[in-house]
């Protein structure tokens, strides 16, 4: 008899502790080291999700390797819900770039929701000799020579964006990869790379201020804080790339945290503070179910992993 009140207690064990979470500090891993735009968001994300939750949130910032460092601290992580990534556009890619990933991108992780999306502007210097998409294609078709774009690194959103201008214009551009997007604009400002696809927030004053020509943003749709600057599929037809972020957690995680998680989150993306904060940073609220999420990244997985191919990308 005792026996079986032990099995009993045992098996209600995960229940009762389902029904306290979160009871100690939750950690947000972060694929990006502190100060940048990620990290920004981590932290926007994380507060957010501290106060609804009435718990610490910890933003854990662990910037090795192109994310991959903390796709596995996440996927090897307890599924209890005290663990999160903050899953980015990189995360759908290393699986092509990488195949020796320790983890895979879609079934070592259950996804929650996607949490915002913002475009890249394709800016360039402003001694280049166009003043829209139109005639910046055409310029690079008859250059004669190679023309450079820059980018944050091997497999960063700007290198993915040229890649994939690059496939659908059937244009000819020279990948420059610096490390981190800072140098890449100086880069492009000192003349060193005539194009660059950068992020709204880094770009935006360069912009304002004529330092940088922008000529188009990569999103499918047009920006609010850039109204009048066409998306590049105005001009080339089914061209569409986001800088997104979304939260999972490790596999097998139970489906009560998960439906908390989601339900949370969500309500914290539709906070008017939380979407004025993210729009600051060149993004938009995203909300919905972990299998809208979960569809949403095989896709991506599925569109990059072709574009890594196309450009024969190899990691640093």
């Amino acid at each position: 008899m005792r026996k079986v009140a032990f099995a009993l207690l045992l098996a209600a064990a995960p229940a009762l502790a389902q029904q306290d979470y979160p009871n100690k500090p939750i950690r947000l891993i972060t694929p990006a080291a502190q100060g940048g735009t990620t990290d920004i968001l981590a932290r926007i994300f994380g507060q957010k999700l501290g106060e609804v939750l009435k718990q610490s949130v910890v933003v854990d910032n662990r910037a090795s390797a192109a994310g991959v460092i903390a796709g596995q601290m996440t996927a090897s992580a307890p599924p209890d819900g005290y663990t999160l990534l903050l899953a980015y556009h990189q995360h759908t890619v290393n699986a092509a770039l990488n195949p020796k990933l320790p983890y895979h991108p879609v079934d070592s992780f259950t996804p929650i929701t996607q949490l915002t999306s913002a475009g890249l502007m394709l800016v360039v210097n402003p001694s280049a000799p166009v003043n829209n998409l139109a005639e910046f294609i055409a310029w690079t078709k008859n250059f004669k020579g190679s023309l450079n774009f820059g980018s944050a690194g091997i497999g960063s959103g700007g290198h993915l964006a040229g890649e994939l201008f690059k496939m659908l214009a059937g244009v000819t551009l020279t990948h420059v990869p610096y490390r981190g997007n800072g140098p890449a604009l100086t880069a492009l400002l000192g003349g060193q790379v005539e194009v660059l696809f950068a992020s709204l927030p880094s770009s935006l004053e360069y912009i304002r201020t004529g330092k940088v020509r922008a000529l188009g943003i990569t999103s499918a749709k047009r920006s609010e804080a850039q109204p009048d600057l066409p998306t590049i599929a105005e001009s080339v037809a089914g061209y569409d790339m986001s800088a997104w972020y979304g939260a999972s957690v490790p596999k097998g995680t139970p489906a009560e945290v998960i439906d908390l998680l989601n339900r949370e989150i969500n309500a914290g993306l539709a906070d008017p503070k939380t979407m004025a904060r993210l729009a600051e940073q060149g993004g938009i609220s995203i909300a919905g179910s972990p299998a809208d999420f979960g569809k949403f990244i095989a896709d991506e997985t599925e569109k990059w992993g072709k574009v890594v191919r196309f450009a024969g990308m190899k990691p640093e």
